[in-house]
């Protein structure tokens, strides 16, 4: 760790609508996340406009998006839902030197997913770069199968509320 520690002061959450693109582009850009996004390509100023623009989209369309993570204030990364075939589908993606704030974002977001939002199963589609043991296994959710976008493979994972709430198994 590089002293960022692993526990934030302060997280939070806002539309990435909110944040200059130029930060969101260098999220979308960094090279050590991209091992773990198997549909990442590298983003313009244009592309990174759109794609900040279709994520916010979803607010609208669903009642629920991806957004901005803040950590004391400043630009940590990127998650939340987005609709997918399978579900209400969790992502989260931090810059590097915030990576030991992952489980307590992912816990944020799973709390407000059953919570605010009022969804009954969160999913996520998880790469074969990340293990199932560590990002999920915490949470309760049970593997799926595999589910397919664009062209690449992931695996499948489910939570549903009865079983976070019930299960006491909150990192």
């Amino acid at each position: 760790m590089d002293g960022e520690g692993s526990r934030a002061r302060s997280i939070g959450f806002a539309r990435l609508t909110e944040l200059p693109l130029e930060d969101v582009r260098a999220l979308l850009n960094e090279p050590r996340n991209h091992r773990h996004m198997p549909l990442a390509t590298v983003f313009s100023e244009e592309d990174t406009a759109r794609w900040v623009h279709d994520k916010d989209v979803q607010w609208e369309q669903h009642g629920f998006g991806p957004e901005a993570v803040l950590v004391d204030g400043g630009l940590a990364g990127w998650g939340g839902f987005q609709r997918e075939d399978a579900g209400a589908d969790l992502s989260l993606v931090l810059a590097p030197r915030f990576w030991g704030h992952g489980a307590e974002v992912a816990r944020r977001f799973v709390d407000r997913g059953f919570g605010e939002l009022g969804l009954e199963e969160i999913v996520v589609s998880l790469p074969f770069s990340r293990s199932p043991a560590r990002a999920l296994a915490p949470y309760g959710f049970r593997d799926q199968g595999t589910v397919t976008h664009g062209s690449v493979t992931f695996r499948l994972f489910r939570l549903r509320r009865a079983d976070w709430a019930g299960s006491g198994a909150r990192p």
